[in-house]
């Protein structure tokens, strides 16, 4: 060290960073060392996804097991007994900057209720298009919050949110339907409260009748001749978020789906019985008991992920969106997710992407949801790179 000060006293600070870069290495002796290893196995709580799968067959089984729990997380059995006939009606339509025409339509979801939504369909087209279910947050005006009208949408309009004008604008035809307890049917005790939903239907979930409703969005979607019916997806953000994954999970016609931002998992959640509150919005009623003892359901975010496999999956979160620690959870549980992608030999239909910027959809997370979607559900030369000529 004697050394060391005698030859860079004076010296310019870069000049000394170049010299101390310079001292031969048994001058750092002291410094503790780092030696090379082979990466070790990454062990978490979320493992049990695919505990004891060793074959694609066994996979399969499982799989079929995480289809019986997921359903019976939603009370399916408790759904209506037979789905109405569509009846789509148009109550309005105008054309969006020569782009698209947008229409303002209902539809039946149960023999006493009809659901409202905006559809887009871009005018200029050769062969029919692909759709994608697009679906918002918690906005009162969801519908009009997706499709971009500032006015009708209220003082929390942010046009980073306005997934119908950027969906037509891409070439898609999309449907953003209202949350059945916002817009046009916002219950008298205020929206996204769930309390009349549970009256008439006590042994369902609210997450099952939104699901249900998403799904027949898909019926609509698939009416139209302007629609491949082949190629249909589904995207949203907070509360729409959480219904692209709890819809792709159920509806095996959704081909690609990407999730923005969704509420945390059930295991590794201090708040884990915000699911099934007494207040507001009630997700899972029926959970309420066995989670008020620390008894979580028998099936988990990971798992319901798991299900979309092998169609194509994107999850975009934010490592500082609410509690930072579960938010870490996400990432190992999105690691065994990936595992069951591999299983289905459909690794490449799988993605995640965190960032830090908190619970939004800022342009990076817009544009990688939208690729993923093209990459997906578009012809092929629709994404191919061009070589220069």
């Amino acid at each position: 060290m004697m050394i060391l000060r005698t030859t860079t006293i004076g010296l310019h600070p870069f000049t000394l960073a170049l010299a101390f870069l310079a001292t031969p290495l048994a001058l750092h002796a002291a410094e503790p060392g780092r030696t090379l290893t082979p990466p070790e196995k990454i062990v978490s709580t979320w493992d049990d996804l695919t505990e004891g799968v060793t074959t694609p067959e066994q996979w399969s089984a499982r799989k079929s097991d995480l289809k019986r729990r997921y359903l019976e997380l939603l009370r399916d059995q408790h759904k209506p007994a037979k789905r109405p006939p569509l009846d789509l009606q148009v109550h309005e339509s105008v054309v969006v900057d020569g782009l698209y025409e947008r229409r303002l339509v209902s539809y039946s979801v149960e023999a006493d209720e009809r659901a409202h939504a905006y559809i887009g369909i871009p005018l200029k087209r050769e062969k029919s298009l692909p759709g994608v279910v697009a679906m918002h947050g918690t906005s009162d005006r969801g519908k009009e919050m997706a499709a971009g009208l500032a006015e009708l949408a209220g003082p929390k309009f942010t046009p980073d949110k306005a997934y119908l004008d950027h969906l037509c604008r891409r070439g898609y035809v999309a449907i953003a339907p209202d949350h059945f307890t916002a817009g046009h049917r916002i219950p008298k005790e205020g929206s996204y409260v769930t309390s009349a939903f549970y009256e008439k239907h006590p042994d369902w979930t609210a997450v099952g009748k939104f699901t249900y409703e998403h799904s027949i969005a898909i019926d609509v979607l698939q009416s139209l001749p302007e629609v491949d019916k082949d190629h249909i997806g589904c995207m949203g953000h907070s509360l729409g978020g959480q219904g692209t994954l709890f819809l792709a999970a159920y509806d095996e016609r959704i081909k690609a789906a990407a999730s923005n931002c969704t509420a945390p998992t059930f295991r590794q959640n201090a708040k884990a019985t915000e699911w099934s509150r007494n207040r507001w919005y009630i997700y899972f009623k029926p959970l309420r008991p066995d989670l008020l003892e620390g008894q979580l359901p028998p099936i988990d975010f990971h798992e319901i992920m798991a299900l979309v496999a092998p169609r194509a999956l994107l999850d975009v979160s934010a490592l500082n969106d609410g509690d930072g620690l579960t938010q870490r959870q996400r990432v190992l549980a999105l690691l065994k997710v990936a595992d069951a992608y591999q299983f289905e030999k459909a690794s490449q239909n799988f993605a995640f992407f965190v960032h830090g910027r908190g619970h939004s959809v800022p342009y990076e997370s817009r544009e990688l949801i939208y690729g993923f979607l093209d990459a997906h559900l578009k012809p092929a030369e629709a994404t191919a790179a061009k070589a220069v000529e």
